[in-house]
């Protein structure tokens, strides 16, 4: 369990010196779920502090490494448990994703990580990014993930904005395939100039490979602009608030980092606030018309392999100093609440994974997972059993 989300008798201290040790009186959702279908706990995974970035190192835990290059990030937030995943430490592990935060770690460290449709898992506190949040599951394999989320999606009425009807189990269908579905590439989304080109030509390969499973597919782009500057106006405002909550004495044991964003976020009105979270719906609006012409819209997931381990952003400037910019491919999915996965589909030549991501119609996770599972059986995803130096 990613370390955002509550467990009885154990601390949640969402990476950072001023969570509580104190054990806790009651289990999240997804926790509660898991326990009364028999699953073993085995423990807490790491997480940047509060989860405000995209990799995977804070000041309580340290740094999280990549376990197949240990000089990189595993990516974030829920890094540990992608990590671990990619390592077979246990094979289910809980994350959340608020901007990425699945299916960024997914993609660094060679994992299956799916972001279900918002409110099919319920969640419960809130997450303070609120309508951005999903909660889902990193595994090793997709059937893995179509059973744990068969699992975590059972209702909880604590959490207002879940759907809380019954779940389908997620593995009927899972081997049906994509012979006949119309799946749409778009390498760019229509406006992104800076994309690893090791990583294009993997996902390129990867998203043609569906017309050999019987798929058509053709480039297209989804037609929304960049989302950039209305993810920033959310994520940093949220950050504000966080940090304003805390006593000086805490705000001063916080990553430097997270007081930076967070100082960013004090900048934005109310307006503007409100402005870019109405602006979701337009994006929401885009996709819907854009899946009635394609069952399934594919993507490189990340726009750079792992970066390096302890940084906000590379170390070479080539992508800004946001993860934003190195990250443009995750968060307009958040905006849009749909389902979205990212499936291992190769190896750069220093042996980093790279991901394709699969996005899929509003609440309609079962065709996600389908062609991930399409595409695992086709293309056995690569694994490793130890670190990797």
């Amino acid at each position: 369990m990613k370390d955002n989300v509550i467990a009885k008798d154990w601390p949640c201290r969402r990476g950072s010196l001023t969570g509580s040790a104190e054990p806790l009186k009651e289990d999240a959702p997804a926790v509660a779920r898991l326990r009364e279908h028999g699953a073993v706990l085995l423990g807490k995974t790491t997480l940047p502090e509060f989860g405000w970035i995209g990799v995977c190192h804070s000041p309580l835990t340290s740094i999280t490494r990549n376990p197949w290059k240990l000089d990189r990030t595993p990516g974030g937030s829920s890094g540990g448990a992608a990590a671990a995943a990619a390592l077979n430490l246990g094979p289910l592990h809980i994350g959340t994703d608020a901007a990425g935060s699945i299916r960024i770690p997914a993609s660094f460290s060679g994992v299956f990580g799916h972001k279900p449709s918002f409110g099919r898992v319920p969640a419960w506190p809130a997450s303070p990014f609120g309508m951005l949040s999903h909660t889902g599951p990193i595994t090793r394999t997709v059937t893995d993930a179509a059973l744990m989320l068969s699992v975590l999606a059972e209702p909880d009425g604590r959490d207002m904005n879940a759907w809380n009807t019954a779940p389908p189990d997620f593995r009927v269908g899972l081997e049906d395939g994509v012979k006949g579905l119309r799946i749409a590439w778009s390498p760019r989304l229509g406006y992104i100039t800076k994309v690893d080109p090791e990583v294009l030509a993997a996902c390129e390969k990867a998203a043609r490979s569906f017309a050999d499973l019987g798929a058509i597919v053709e480039e297209a782009e989804p037609g929304f602009p960049d989302a950039a500057d209305d993810i920033l106006t959310l994520w940093l405002a949220v950050s504000a608030t966080v940090v304003d909550g805390l006593s000086p004495a805490e705000r001063e044991m916080l990553d430097p980092g997270f007081r930076r964003v967070a100082e960013l976020g004090r900048r934005y009105t109310l307006a503007e606030y409100i402005g870019a979270f109405n602006r979701r719906a337009e994006y929401a609006n885009a996709m819907l018309r854009f899946h009635e012409r394609y069952d399934l819209l594919l993507t490189p997931q990340m726009a750079t392999p792992a970066i390096e381990a302890g940084l906000e952003a590379p170390a070479d400037g080539s992508y800004g100093d946001l993860w934003v910019e190195w990250s443009p491919y995750t968060y307009p999915f958040n905006l849009t609440q749909q389902p979205a996965a990212s499936v291992p589909c190769g190896l750069t030549s220093n042996g980093l994974p790279i991901g394709l991501q699969i996005v899929g119609p509003a609440r309609n996770d079962a065709i996600v997972l389908r062609a991930a599972r399409a595409y695992e059986s086709a293309h056995p995803f690569a694994t490793i059993s130890a670190p990797r130096a």
